[in-house]
């Protein structure tokens, strides 16, 4: 049976589903703010902290690092924790494991101790991958139609949480600093409240659970439509009549001609993916250094952070909705455009903070129209049996990509600044516009 047939089985069915697909949609993005709360505040105190810490600027990439590092390595264990007990326990069991993480690096700032520091980090960085996989979760009773524009509003639900995050920094030291504790590690005491806050929203609000509902909903579908080709043929067989011809159902436009079997346009999607997420993450770890190094205030750190993630999820719904009108492939393709303006603004920008905050801001709309496009494209491409796993690869991929290039970027700051930095983030965004290209190439064949 067809992914169309299955979800429009019925009319009690679909309309129960659409309805289950809306408070599904209000509850992930719910939990998807204040999780964000927490996620933009570790991210732009963890450079500083770090430096703070181990007393070498060099090695303040490692705070998005680990970070990525974290995400990365829940991301296929979560997604096989969903396919099995469901995206609720899978989602929970993340924020949980985040409030762990913000604890030991409380406790690591306290100690001075690096090592476990980095641990801290990496644990809380599980925040990012339940955000990922939430968006996922969107499209579970998603109709392809709207599978786009549903993951981008999750998507968008990270703004509030994420702007607001960074421009803790001053209250959180406030609050460190009356607790007894290191002044930047106030800040990750909001992370814990908000984790906690988020697997509270998703433990008792996402019932039933949109993934196995999806199934169970399939299964249903699939069994009807056993049962009238049985029917069918009993039929047929008592009054044989000339076959009448079915119009096959009419697959994405896009990628019509491919065969959704191949894995090579997934692991493309993948790829583009991954490079997008890179490249953010690799200039955007290195701007709190860049402002502080020609004199910028932490105020003035928060708030150019908060312009950023502005630009990575306000928009959102909009580049959901370009990629169901135009296409993924040529939103992704226009998204490696931006960043590529991005990465010049960074490379040009030497003490001007203007031209920063306008560059940040580009990199987080490039990001944007990357990442909802490349997921739409990575859920598409993939048979419906294989999607948990595949979109659990797609973000252990990505935050593996980001922690890489996340590493590297505090090295090749410290050897050139951001001119260096942004030089070798424009080599990914040319092989991320071949990836691309190559993808839409395949979908014209």
């Amino acid at each position: 049976m067809t992914e169309s047939q299955s979800r429009t089985s019925s009319p009690t069915v679909a309309a129960s589903q659409r309805a289950l697909q809306r408070r599904s949609v209000a509850v992930l993005a719910l939990a998807t703010v204040l999780g964000g709360l927490g996620v933009g505040a570790s991210l732009s105190a963890g450079a500083l902290l770090i430096t703070d810490v181990t007393g070498n600027p060099a090695l303040s990439g490692f705070g998005s690092t680990m970070n990525a590092v974290g995400a990365a390595i829940a991301g296929i264990p979560l997604a096989r924790l969903a396919a099995r007990r469901g995206r609720r326990v899978a989602l929970a069991t993340g924020n949980l494991t985040a409030v762990a993480g913000a604890v030991i690096v409380i406790l690591a700032a306290g100690i001075e101790a690096s090592p476990l520091l980095f641990v801290g980090l990496a644990l809380l960085g599980i925040a990012a991958a339940v955000q990922l996989q939430a968006r996922f979760a969107a499209t579970d009773l998603a109709i392809p139609a709207n599978r786009a524009r549903d993951l981008s509003l999750v998507v968008w639900s990270i703004t509030v949480g994420a702007v607001i995050g960074p421009n803790l920094i001053g209250p959180g030291e406030k609050l460190g600093a009356a607790l007894g504790l290191h002044a930047l590690s106030g800040i990750f005491v909001f992370a814990i409240v908000a984790q906690i806050a988020a697997g509270l929203v998703v433990w008792l609000g996402l019932r039933p659970d949109p993934l196995l509902e999806a199934r169970r909903i399939a299964t249903q579908a699939e069994a009807s439509a056993a049962a009238e080709v049985a029917a069918a043929a009993a039929r047929a067989a008592a009054d044989p009549a000339p076959p009448v011809s079915q119009p096959a159902p009419t697959p994405s436009a896009e990628f019509a001609a491919l065969d959704p079997s191949s894995r090579a346009p997934q692991f493309l999607a993948i790829a583009l993916v991954a490079l997008g997420h890179a490249v953010m993450v690799g200039i955007m770890a290195m701007t709190p250094l860049h402002l502080t190094h020609h004199g910028g205030s932490i105020e003035l750190v928060g708030i150019t952070i908060s312009l950023h993630i502005a630009g990575m999820y306000a928009l959102s719904p909009l580049a959901g909705i370009a990629a169901s009108r135009i296409g993924a492939v040529p939103v992704v393709i226009a998204g490696f455009a931006v960043l590529a303006l991005a990465a010049i603004g960074t490379a040009l920008a030497g003490d001007s903070v203007p031209v920063v905050q306008v560059s940040l801001v580009l990199l987080g709309l490039g990001w944007c129209m990357v990442t909802v496009a490349g997921a739409t494209l990575v859920t598409s491409l993939t048979p419906v049996a294989d999607r948990p796993a595949r979109q659990g690869q797609a973000d252990t991929t990505m935050n593996a990509a980001g922690a890489v290039f996340g590493a590297v970027s505090g090295v090749l700051f410290a050897v050139g600044g951001f001119p260096v930095l942004s030089s070798v983030a424009g080599a990914l965004i040319v092989v991320g516009i071949a990836v691309t290209v190559r993808l839409g190439a395949l979908a014209q064949r």
